[in-house]
């Protein structure tokens, strides 16, 4: 008896708990993704952590997985792999992506040939022990690839069960316009979704320069460091310590550190000023108030996480509650305080400037007062 209920058990599998989390369309597909996501870059060599953050996140309904082939060269891939596979999570109810673009330094270690995409994700996916990703992005623009070679291959892997879909990431607006005239004259699969950077302090990309691409082409979005790496969790209004990821040179955090210093006086005044609306209306904190606004936008399909710890998770997914809260009159008022929405399209019936995309969805009607 014993021995067939051990069997039993090893058969079981784990999956998101999908009353705990709203769910978005991805794009302009069928697939539905969780409005938050993890991303394992942060600490991408960390096999517990990497565990306990995948079995948290099953346990809160988030289906959605994101790492990239640059992330420790591959360690990052290996400890989510891992993951799935201790938790025994059942594929068919999670979104996996991968992102291509540099996995070493030899001379086709990088960027976007049709070699090194089909190698790459080859490796990516035993990496990951896994048959197939859901998306692979293009991890950045490679302007030394003719844009057809990488349509055609990225074409070619889904053709072959590599993967599902295909998408980019931090590509400008006509570049990923180019890519679609590519995919439509050759009869290929176009991309759908980008992964960009997006936040209270960094708005240009997702509310201006997609703003054509959300309309004609319903583009879905990935957005990673929400909460700027801490900064819009109020980490730093005190000062940064020693221990401070930004101090850590290796990992990157560091292009985020220089505007916040630049800028630090003024937006440490928004920052308290937000704090004061979280806690005073609507009993949260600043990170989640930060990542609620982050969700009101309806061009935002899932918010990629991070977290050094499970604790972190376990704070911001509680926005989810907060963003429901978020009235068009606080919503304005935040906007007040920002006082950094990007420039609207002009009405060149009156010359007038329009709100943003954003805005204008939201019902919001705001233009940034230096306009």
């Amino acid at each position: 008896i014993l021995k067939y209920f051990l069997i039993i058990i090893s058969k079981m599998t784990t999956k998101p708990d999908s009353s705990k989390m709203e769910y978005r369309y991805l794009g302009p597909t069928g697939l539905k993704v969780s409005v938050f996501s993890f991303g394992n870059w942060v600490n991408n060599e960390k096999d517990k952590l990497t565990v306990d953050s995948v079995k948290f996140c099953l346990e809160h309904g988030i289906n959605f997985f994101d790492t990239a082939e640059m992330y420790g060269f591959g360690m990052a891939e290996t400890s989510l792999g891992k993951a799935f596979k201790e938790l025994n999570v059942q594929r068919e109810k999670i979104v996996v992506t991968t992102k291509i673009y540099r996995s070493g330094f030899d001379p086709n270690d990088s960027f976007l040939s049709r070699k090194h995409i089909i190698e790459g994700l080859r490796n990516s996916l035993k990496n990951l022990q896994l048959d197939y990703v859901d998306v692979v992005f293009c991890h950045r623009y490679d302007r030394y690839t003719p844009l057809e070679e990488t349509c055609r291959a990225m074409n070619w892997v889904i053709n072959q069960g590599l993967a599902h879909y295909w998408g980019t990431s931090q590509w400008s607006a006509s570049q990923i316009m180019e890519a679609y005239k590519i995919c439509d004259k050759l009869n290929l699969i176009p991309p759908i979704v980008e992964q960009t950077h997006y936040n209270l302090m960094t708005r240009d990309w997702v509310e201006r320069e997609y703003r054509d691409l959300f309309a004609r082409y319903k583009m879905g979005t990935t957005v990673w460091s929400p909460l700027e790496s801490g900064i819009l969790a109020g980490r730093y209004l005190n000062g940064i310590p020693e221990d401070s990821r930004f101090n850590i040179k290796h990992d990157g955090a560091s292009t985020n550190i220089k505007p916040y210093l630049d800028h630090k006086k003024e937006w440490d005044e928004k920052l308290l000023k937000l704090k004061d609306i979280a806690e005073k209306k609507l009993n949260c904190n600043l990170a989640q108030l930060s990542l609620a606004w982050i969700l009101v936008n309806p061009d935002v399909s899932t918010i990629i996480l991070g977290a050094s710890r499970v604790s972190q998770l376990e704070e911001n997914v509680k926005a989810l509650e907060v963003y429901k809260k978020l009235d068009k009159d606080i919503l304005l008022e935040i906007e007040k305080i920002l006082d950094n929405v990007p420039k609207g399209e002009i009405d060149y019936r009156d010359w007038k400037e329009l709100p943003s995309r954003r805005n204008i969805v939201l019902g919001i009607d705001y233009i940034k007062s230096n306009q």
